[in-house]
């Protein structure tokens, strides 16, 4: 069966080996809780369609318009059984509740490294993820690692880190052309400060970050934030 959780998604799971992003806009806040609920009516009511599906979590984006999806799998082969056997019906169910849903973007990845805030609290409840989509010019995985090992050099380096964060995990595309940070942070304003503060993003104006965003090949950057809203699990 299918059983709602508010519990955070563990990220750096290691029996997690093909994780799932995608985005969907549905243009206000009020669709955003719409389909949320959606969702929720829609898979509970449902077995849990896959031992291999180990979590699957939804997150309202601040920008009151869009919604974040994660599922984590065992595999790669149990999300293409599932879409040849369960996801359709959800699909149908979810737009009859809630027409016009805009299905934006899914991108398949493999977790990489994380990093853990030294001396915060060891079960800190995230108050905002922050989703840091970086795009390069072209296929290279080799390129993907190497900006991310570059990161956390930039990271250690950090004399006084901005208060606020919690955690950084990051997951490598696996056609090699993106890195996605999942950020989970004390709240979306601990972000915003961080933002404001000297520099370029949440790095200081240091060597080591200038490298990381002057990378050869690094052609976009976004950030944005989100609640998470809802998480599905197995009973």
């Amino acid at each position: 069966m299918t059983r709602r959780t508010d519990a955070h998604p563990e990220l750096a799971r290691s029996d997690v080996q093909a994780p799932f992003f995608s985005t969907w806009s549905v243009g206000t806040p009020e669709r955003q809780r719409q389909t949320v609920d959606a969702i929720a009516r829609t898979w509970e009511r449902r077995p849990w369609p896959a031992d291999d599906l180990l979590g699957y979590h939804v997150y309202t984006g601040h920008d009151g318009s869009t919604l974040l999806h994660h599922s984590q799998w065992a595999s790669e082969q149990a999300y293409e059984a599932f879409v040849k056997t369960h996801r359709q019906e959800r699909v149908d169910e979810i737009d009859t509740a809630v027409p016009g849903i805009e299905r934006l973007w899914l991108g398949r990845y493999r977790h990489y490294r994380s990093a853990t805030r030294e001396g915060g609290p060891a079960a800190a409840v995230p108050g905002c993820i922050v989703i840091v989509d970086v795009e390069f010019e072209g296929p290279d995985p080799e390129r993907q690692r190497a900006w991310v090992d570059a990161v956390f050099e930039a990271l250690a380096s950090e004399p006084e880190p901005h208060p606020g964060g919690i955690s950084a995990h990051f997951h490598l595309s696996t056609d090699g052309t993106r890195v996605l940070n999942y950020a989970e942070w004390e709240s979306a304003q601990a972000h915003i400060d961080a933002l404001a503060a000297p520099g370029d993003g949440v790095g200081s104006a240091s060597d080591q970050w200038e490298r990381v965003r002057n990378w050869p090949g690094l052609k976009s950057s976004t950030v944005n934030r989100y609640d998470h809203a809802l998480g599905l699990v197995p009973r």
